[in-house]
């Protein structure tokens, strides 16, 4: 069965296939209503369950249309409707979804949550989202920079700010798709050790630079995400920023990367905080093809997944 859990443990050819069918299904679009259905629908007839444990306004929306696109059907599922792991074990809900859906889209807290769910249920899971990692962002930011600047392979990306779980998958796309990393921000926010450990055994580089601007010499990429967490208290916001200042991307630091290097973001941003409205709406910046590419990318995940 092919769950999409991370990026790493997925074959690259797998990898690689999905973000050539996503280019393609992209191109076929063009000049369409975004409403319109594909002219293939390999989904119709199929329902794919979609759960939301935390709130989400570009994973919900890209798969429920892209959903719709390929012809099948969504439901929609908050944490609140269905209380996992409260009251009915993980397990026996992934069993009974099963016999509902054709397809689990989960996005959630734990990553246990979701390694549960895969290993129980008899219908394909995709990772939408955990406090770990977020693969399927990282397959519309490979897609996104291909689409402007060719093969990702041998390219330098940097991430600036705080080592979350978009960092973990940018981590992980780097053993599977052959691109070195790294990472410039406070020690108290490294990525894992585990993480760091997978780029290097895969044979590409990642390295840990304090000094930002030393960081982005001769980037091709430049990637930051938020430094605070919608759930964080007013103090620990504080402290984070108080960290993480020294990291903003701005077009000081933007300069100091390659001429032509990209800039990319999953959003939501708060703009003037890990990144400026200069960058974000500037030349460099690829932010708003990058989110349309979450549609196109998770199209051709679910079509691997489902194998049609």
């Amino acid at each position: 069965m092919n769950h999409f859990l991370d990026i790493h443990k997925t074959a690259p050819s797998d990898l690689r296939h999905m973000i050539e069918h996503a280019r393609e299904m992209k191109t076929a679009r063009e000049g369409r209503p975004r409403g319109a259905l594909d002219d293939d629908q390999p989904l119709k007839g199929r329902m794919v369950a979609l759960i939301f444990e935390k709130p989400s306004t570009r994973t919900r929306v890209s798969f429920d249309v892209g959903t719709r696109q390929l012809g099948g059907e969504t439901m929609v599922l908050s944490g609140s409707d269905m209380q996992l792991g409260h009251g009915e074990t993980i397990a026996d809900t992934a069993r009974v979804l099963s016999r509902y859906v054709d397809l689990i889209m989960i996005r959630t807290f734990d990553e246990s949550v979701l390694t549960e769910m895969a290993e129980f249920a008899d219908v394909p899971v995709i990772n939408g989202l955990t406090d770990r990692t977020h693969p399927c962002q990282i397959m519309a930011d490979v897609m996104t920079y291909e689409e402007h600047r060719g093969p990702i392979t041998g390219k330098k990306v940097v991430w600036c700010g705080d080592g979350n779980n978009v960092c973990a998958s940018v981590m992980h796309g780097a053993a599977q798709f052959g691109y070195d990393v790294v990472f410039t921000g406070p020690e108290q926010l490294d990525p894992e050790a585990e993480w760091q450990g997978l780029v290097r055994k895969s044979g590409q580089s990642f390295s840990i630079e304090r000094d930002a601007d030393k960081a982005v010499e001769g980037a091709d990429l430049v990637i930051a995400d938020t430094w605070v967490s919608m759930h964080d208290a007013q103090s620990a916001r504080e402290r984070r920023h108080n960290m993480l200042r020294p990291y903003q991307v701005n077009e000081d630091l933007m300069a100091r990367a390659k001429p032509d290097a990209l800039f990319m973001h999953c959003l939501p941003a708060h703009r003037e905080e890990e990144v400026t409205s200069a960058v974000m709406d500037g030349p460099q910046s690829v932010i708003f093809d990058e989110a349309e590419n979450r549609l196109h990318a998770q199209k051709a995940i679910m079509r691997w997944c489902l194998d049609v």
